[in-house]
């Protein structure tokens, strides 16, 4: 059994039905018990959103928090940690991601190039 932790652009394909993630992606996203939501991708999308950076229905971050995922709220000690990630990278949205992932034993499954410089297990799509 594998505990993963979806990057914001992997739920937005797995909810779009997206060409960019496998079947055997897909598949595992819909049978797997342990795949997690952050609370930061809702976020992430209702402010991309609203900036006009990312097209979609208006109800795409409501969609995204009410997936089958297990939401994951972010904690103190995730934004110390988030706080304390060596600058490989500077989006603070990925870097609660990152943070999570390595405080609570999670894959973090992502595209970005630049988590897998972090000490955190990463699933490649």
């Amino acid at each position: 059994m594998m505990r993963l932790l979806l990057d914001t652009h992997v739920v937005l394909w797995w909810l779009d039905d997206s060409p960019e993630l496998s079947a055997d992606v897909k598949d595992l996203l819909d049978t797997e018990s342990d795949v997690f939501l952050s609370a930061i991708s809702p976020w992430e999308i209702a402010l991309k959103s609203s900036l006009g950076k990312l097209p979609g229905p208006e109800d795409i971050a409501e969609r995204v928090r009410d997936t089958q995922f297990t939401p994951l709220p972010i904690t103190a000690a995730h934004g110390v940690r988030a706080g304390r990630l060596p600058l490989h990278h500077r989006d603070p949205f990925d870097r609660i991601l990152i943070a999570q992932a390595q405080a609570e034993g999670l894959t973090l499954v992502t595209r970005d190039k630049w988590i897998p410089k972090y000490d955190v297990p990463v699933m490649a799509v």
